[in-house]
């Protein structure tokens, strides 16, 4: 079954692949509204309903994280979301940056980009060792390797399948940042080798007509979505009069 989740008013991410947040204003009383805190706290209800608290089913173990279209912030939310997730769980995460038409996650982390994800679908080396740790052994990150804008077909589905075998037995969770579904087919081949998907809506950004499609064409690819996250919500009105609603 989906979830729905909101993120609120996230910082701006490196430009390369985000739009400023728009600002808010002020409430009622004066100040402005904690943004960041209000990220973080969504974040923390994402990662525990998605994949510490799913009721009676299993919780999914890989997620692929896949913006409508781009700009809507999707890099941003599954990096945050992997370190929440290592924060809370005894076990490993790695997230992979699979974003290989427009990589980022290396700048989230600090990391030089490195053989990585690309290097991994074409090479035979144990995965593990494209890995590279950014918390202790909790948190690892796969940085997207050296492709850049033009995937020239590095994903091979055979390959993939063989890759994610490894991933699934080497981490407890893995996260997928993927390019966004509107202009590539590479979310819903990926998704096709996760337990399911998250969908990044651009709050007055997206337009429903292609939120509607991308969600369509990942269900006939046979992906299941888990939810879908509304991020930069801004509140137009004082906060207080949100809290009477």
């Amino acid at each position: 079954m989906s979830r729905n989740f909101e993120i609120l008013n996230r910082e701006p991410a490196p430009r390369s692949e985000f739009r400023p947040a728009r600002p808010v204003r002020p409430n009622g009383n004066g100040h402005s509204r904690d943004h960041r805190a209000a990220a973080e706290d969504e974040i923390e209800k994402l990662v525990q309903r998605v994949f510490i608290l799913p009721g009676a089913s299993k919780a999914p173990a890989v997620v692929a994280f896949c913006g409508v279209d781009q700009g809507s912030g999707c890099s941003w939310v599954c990096a945050r979301a992997s370190e929440a997730l290592a924060g809370q769980i005894p076990g490993k995460v790695c997230i992979i940056d699979a974003n290989l038409r427009s990589p980022s996650l290396d700048r989230h982390f600090r990391f030089e980009t490195g053989a990585g994800f690309a290097e991994a679908i074409k090479e035979s080396r144990p995965i593990r060792e494209f890995a590279r740790p950014v918390r202790g052994n909790k948190l690892w990150l796969i940085t997207s390797g050296a492709v850049g804008r033009d995937a020239n077909g590095a994903l091979n589905p055979a390959r993939l399948r063989a890759r994610f075998a490894e991933l699934r037995g080497e981490f407890d969770y893995v996260l997928i940042d993927t390019p966004p579904v509107s202009s590539y087919s590479d979310a819903a081949l990926l998704g096709q080798f996760a337990d399911g998907v998250i969908l990044i809506i651009g709050s007055n950004f997206t337009r429903r007509e292609p939120a509607r499609i991308a969600k369509e064409s990942l269900e006939a690819a046979k992906v299941v979505v888990l939810g879908a996250v509304l991020n930069r919500r801004t509140y137009p009105i004082p906060e207080a009069l949100y809290q009477r609603l």
